[in-house]
């Protein structure tokens, strides 16, 4: 009997334990960067705490039994799963704010029309292309909102050119919510 409890505490509870902890730290870790590169100051550094408690005590575990393989198996899994949950928690949780650069050779106007009845901010030029006259058309949206944004674009012209770039910092601008601050994620005060 407790050759059995042994048994599927080795190779079994621990294991699992250890590819939970992984999860979580490279989860948290993830999120943390992004956190970092949105300038997040207060949460990036509490996560990390907590990222590299997990760590670790997961590493405790490994260290006190580097005989067994499963461990590493364990280790090595939860390292690819966490970045695989932590990716699509960030995806989830869409912080921030991207710039749009669309490069249309058919004109542009029927999508401006929609992009700003639909409230968002939008800036565009005529431009010489190596195909010809183009025009460039630039909105700052929420992440949140890129694939209504891309749903218009395929709707008024399917083969245009777009890119997406992350704005880290911004200050105001014509959304259809609310503008953004420069402090995100917290509003800018009046006064201020």
């Amino acid at each position: 009997m407790f050759a059995a409890d042994s048994f599927a505490l080795t190779y079994i509870a621990i294991p699992v334990l250890i590819f939970i902890a992984r999860v979580a730290d490279v989860s948290i870790g993830t999120i943390r960067i992004v956190f970092v590169s949105k300038g997040l100051k207060v949460l990036a550094p509490l996560l990390g705490f907590f990222e590299i408690l997990i760590w670790l005590l997961a590493m405790t575990k490994i260290f006190e039994n580097l005989d067994n393989w499963i461990y590493f198996i364990a280790y090595a899994g939860g390292f690819a799963m966490g970045n695989y949950i932590g990716l699509k928690i960030e995806e989830h949780l869409a912080l921030g704010y991207v710039n749009i650069r669309i490069i249309t050779q058919k004109s542009g106007a029927d999508l401006i029309e929609k992009l700003s009845g639909n409230g968002y901010g939008v800036t565009y030029m005529n431009a010489h292309g190596s195909k010809g006259q183009v025009n460039i058309i630039y909105c700052v949206l929420k992440r949140k909102n890129i694939n209504d944004i891309t749903a218009l674009i395929k709707e008024f012209n399917p083969n245009a050119f777009y890119t997406l770039e992350d704005i880290r910092f911004a200050n105001f601008g014509v959304f259809p919510s609310r503008s953004m601050a420069r402090t995100y994620p917290f509003p800018l005060r009046k006064g201020k």
